[in-house]
């Protein structure tokens, strides 16, 4: 099934999907899987939602693209929903979210330019996950992704995620610093959350020494998390979040937003996109945060979050090779003793599809509008999965 015309980039599973519907998805043989990881938190709406299908469709036999040249309406409807939904000024559109942590990156430099600081430094966390682009990469916390790249972008101190000791040290001790990306809930690492008052401490020690506080909600965002962004678990605003993923549910658009001081730093000529905030994103995104908002699916991945974590510690809590169950909304995983990345192609045989993450991590990110009954099923395969497992040998 592998062509030789692409890029070895990739090691596939062997399986080619021909069309999906809510949360299941057919391929060429006609089997039919239900997804649990949402094509890694992006199809929020589930596959074929009639309404973003639509949302399209329309805007495809409209207008595609003017670029930023000129004003576009759908790109101003769709800062304008957003700002509401965030409480803060303002946005740029991209179209993923490497691009969108990009420029957090370029804006916390200018900004820290502008501050007379001639060589400005961004903490970030050990194991997170940023992007692939070279300064995204530089900037993410896993060296499996790092080797090979040398050399790096420099401007980048590491800190250990969930560790606000550590941050105050390097605050004390580094006067370049002008902001930290992290993750309010790492994804790639295996769904990691911090300690409840984690994110306020940062914004207060941001607070205390001039840094802009930049979010990474690529894959928290849109309401997986149980509110429409993460970071309002916290109660707390931060300088500068990013987006992705379920913004388009499956059409690329990525999103920058900013507030207060950092959303005044950029100027015309600054940064750019050909493609980014185009009539079609912008279109598609703004059916896809119109159909959470009416159909209160950011209160369902909270309640139905819940319900699925009870459902596995019932099951799994005492199984001999779990470690731990863990999650926040529609964000789960279930931590294993044992590397177990055969699980992923065992999974498809009994037509779930999950992802394993930090080699022995099952990531679950199934699709908002799932419903209680298929979550019960994929409790239930999941279940299954972990029962009859024997480690990677």
């Amino acid at each position: 099934m592998t062509s030789s015309s692409l890029m070895h980039t990739y090691s596939p599973l062997p399986v080619t999907f021909t069309h999906g519907k809510g949360a299941w998805l057919w391929d060429t043989n006609g089997n039919k899987y239900l997804d649990a990881i949402s094509g890694i938190a992006v199809t929020g709406l589930g596959h074929a939602h009639p309404d973003v299908s639509k949302a399209i469709c329309e805007q495809a036999n409209q207008l595609l693209h003017t670029s930023n040249l000129f004003h576009i309406a759908q790109q101003r409807l769709l800062a304008d929903k957003l700002i509401t939904l965030t409480a803060m000024d303002n946005v740029f559109f991209s179209n993923s979210g490497a691009e969108a942590n990009e420029t957090a990156i370029k804006l916390a430099r200018l900004y820290g330019h502008k501050k007379g600081i001639r060589q400005p430094s961004i903490v970030v966390t050990e194991n997170s996950f940023h992007g692939r682009t070279l300064a995204t990469l530089s900037a993410t916390g896993n060296r499996k992704v790092q080797a090979g790249f040398e050399p790096l972008v420099l401007g980048f101190s590491r800190a250990p995620y969930n560790d606000i000791d550590a941050l105050h040290s390097i605050a004390q001790h580094d006067k370049n610093v002008v902001a930290i990306l992290l993750e309010p809930v790492q994804g790639e690492t295996g769904i990691a959350i911090p300690d409840n008052d984690y994110l306020t401490r940062v914004r207060d020690l941001c607070n205390e020494f001039g840094w802009l506080m930049m979010l990474d909600e690529i894959q928290t965002g849109v309401g997986r998390s149980g509110q429409w962004f993460a970071f309002q678990h916290s109660n707390i605003k931060p300088d500068v979040m990013t987006l992705a993923k379920a913004l388009g549910n499956g059409i690329p658009i990525g999103a920058c937003i900013a507030r207060g001081e950092a959303a005044n730093t950029f100027k015309p000529g600054n940064h750019g996109s050909t493609f980014g905030g185009n009539p079609l994103a912008c279109r598609a995104s703004l059916a896809v945060l119109d159909i959470i908002e009416k159909q209160d699916l950011v209160k369902r991945a909270a309640l139905l979050g819940d319900k699925i974590l009870n459902a596995f510690r019932l099951r799994l809590a005492s199984h001999q090779h779990v470690k731990e169950i863990r999650g926040k909304g529609l964000l789960i995983a279930i931590e294993l003793n044992q590397p177990c990345k055969t699980l992923a192609q065992q999974a498809l045989d009994i037509g779930v599809i999950i992802n394993i993450a930090n080699e022995n991590n099952i990531r679950l990110l199934p699709p908002l509008i799932i419903s209680d009954s298929e979550a019960d099923l994929m409790v239930d395969k999941v279940s299954q999965l972990v029962e009859n497992f024997h480690p990677d040998t």
